[in-house]
């Protein structure tokens, strides 16, 4: 095995922060982790072109990238342009197909353009759009990882979950779905690790099943 440090860069779910992984934890003699933050997008910038700016963030060759809910969309987009070691989309879709039906009579509608994303400011609605579910008990430690409440960018990544058009899974990719996700309920079948009683914060509430296994994904042992 090779004594090169292996470098993994973590990118969140919409409106979250990288504090979401805190507790992601892989061993320091094979891995260095680095968290990304989202950008306000530039006016009506596409997807592409914001995945090709996330690109310009990342400073070493042959990495890890792992992407969390929108955040995992956006890593599938950046992998179109550069060369990974591996990547791993965390509660997210492999393609169009798995958004949930709801998104689809929204693309059709176009009824998200009418979302009132003013109100983010209110916690629990913020919570409501990013984790698909309210925070009554647990308001506090949303605060703490719901930060990026820019009503620009919510705009911005309503309308690009939506309307993603990816048509087939990306074949390299590792996709890890929990089997108790509300926000994405399609997303367990085909090629993909299934987590028993993950929900869509699964990388905060269940980070051992993470650092037990990431680093046997990473390295092909698994």
């Amino acid at each position: 095995m090779s004594n090169k440090i292996i470098h993994v860069y973590l990118m969140p779910g919409m409106a979250a922060n990288p504090t979401i992984f805190e507790h992601i934890k892989l061993p320091e003699k094979q891995f260095k982790i680095h968290w990304l933050e989202w950008m306000i997008p530039n006016e009506k910038e596409s997807l592409e072109s914001y995945a090709k700016r996330m690109i310009t963030k990342i400073k070493h060759d042959n990495i890890v990238l792992l992407g969390v809910s929108f955040g995992g969309i956006l890593v599938q987009e950046m992998s179109k342009y550069m060369t990974l070691r591996k990547l791993i989309v965390v509660s997210s879709v492999k393609s169009k197909h798995e958004l949930p039906k709801r998104m689809k009579l929204m693309k059709f509608t176009k009824a998200y353009k009418i979302l009132p994303t003013q109100l983010v400011s209110n916690i629990d609605v913020l919570a409501k759009y990013a984790f698909g579910e309210t925070v009554t008990k647990r308001v506090e430690l949303y605060k703490k990882y719901l930060s990026v409440s820019d009503k620009r960018y919510l705009d911005w990544a309503i309308k690009n979950v939506i309307e993603w058009n990816q048509d087939k899974p990306n074949k390299d990719a590792i996709y890890i779905h929990g089997d108790k996700d509300a926000i994405f309920t399609h997303s367990c079948q085909g090629n993909c690790i299934v987590v028993k009683d993950g929900t869509h914060v699964m990388v905060i509430n269940k980070y051992k099943w993470f650092n037990e296994n990431l680093p046997k994904l990473i390295l092909d042992e698994a």
